[in-house]
């Protein structure tokens, strides 16, 4: 009855739940109390931030001793965005508007990010005015021609918050910290009736070699897909589309023996993005076969969803989703157990 007072699309989430709550279900009554969830993707889809949303719901949380704790990760991010920006500029032959910011790029670019872990007052002028800048945002425009975490903007434009004396990191300022995943993180999560595993692998084609190591006795696989990477490139590979990488890894995934009987759920993650590129950036450039309307964002997500399924070529039972993992609500409503 409490479906009737809900949208088409809410309906459609709730079913969704309702059917992953029933495989879990029954994957739980065939391998007993505890469940091991293989997450999976290539770099920078989000799994890290899935983990933490995971901890936020299910978990401990992050309580204000360990929201400290990734002050110095914070800062790393903004100085690695910068950076990233200001060396972009000058090989895309950008000039700074403003001749000061010229000397604070040369200031900053003198900093290793990895080094950081205080945000000096001199700092936080030299960020705040070459991020002003309108020549860096003409740059930040053209940001698919580089590598620039997703989370800049996001930092960058709230840098008078994050270099007070008192600061100290948000709930979303620690789910969009950005730090590659290497090796093999397990995370158990007890919610009394079961213990969910979940095993977080590395991303990046270098660290895909290990993920043999945790094939074994996978009760669900969880697919992670990034839906604004259709028009980037390979951090590894500046010829090759990240989405063309990320569809055949999951046709290789679907298809692997290991994983006869895993239930697949796919998450095409990072629908807040999408929303905002799409309207600027249209997939027909990158994916020709894409007959939708530009800057359509409902048509721009089934078009992505269909290429995934696409891979499917076996027809294995799978649940797909749109996610956004920064979002706590919306993991709450798919995944809440």
């Amino acid at each position: 009855m409490e479906d009737c007072c809900l949208s088409a699309e809410d309906r459609e989430s709730h079913r969704i739940h309702r059917a992953i709550e029933r495989q879990l279900r029954m994957d739980k009554n065939n391998a007993g109390r505890e469940l091991k969830l293989l997450l999976l993707g290539t770099g920078e889809s989000g799994k890290s931030t899935f983990i933490k949303q995971m901890r936020i719901i299910h978990g401990k949380g992050y309580p204000e001793n360990d929201r400290k704790g990734f002050i110095r990760l914070v800062f790393q991010n903004i100085f690695a965005a910068i950076t990233a920006l200001i060396e972009a500029m000058e090989k895309l032959r950008i000039p700074f508007i403003d001749d000061k910011n010229v000397n604070f790029a040369a200031m900053l670019k003198d900093v290793t990010p990895e080094t950081i872990t205080t945000m000096e007052s001199h700092h936080a002028e030299a960020i705040k005015s070459v991020w002003g800048d309108h020549g860096m945002q003409q740059c930040y425009e053209r940001r698919r021609e580089f590598q620039l975490s997703d989370s800049a903007k996001y930092y960058l434009d709230d840098m008078d918050r994050i270099s007070s004396a008192m600061y100290i990191p948000t709930l979303q300022d620690i789910l969009r910290v950005r730090v590659p995943t290497t090796g093999i993180i397990e995370y158990p999560f007890d919610l009394g009736s079961v213990i969910f595993r979940m095993v977080d692998v590395g991303g990046q084609r270098c660290e895909r070699k290990k993920w043999i190591h945790c094939l074994e006795n996978v009760t669900s696989i969880i697919f992670l897909a990034a839906l604004n990477e259709y028009d980037q490139v390979l951090f590894e590979s500046a010829n090759e589309n990240r989405m063309d990488e990320s569809k055949a890894l999951f046709k290789t995934i679907i298809h692997y023996s290991w994983f006869q009987n895993s239930s697949f759920i796919l998450f095409l993650n990072k629908t807040d993005i999408l929303k905002e590129k799409i309207t600027k950036s249209h997939i027909v450039d990158y994916f020709p076969e894409y007959q939708g309307p530009k800057g359509d964002l409902e048509a721009a997500k089934k078009f992505i969803l269909q290429m995934y399924k696409d891979q499917n070529t076996e027809n294995k039972s799978m649940y797909c989703h749109y996610t956004c993992a920064t979002n706590t609500e919306n993991i709450k409503v798919i995944f809440s157990m």
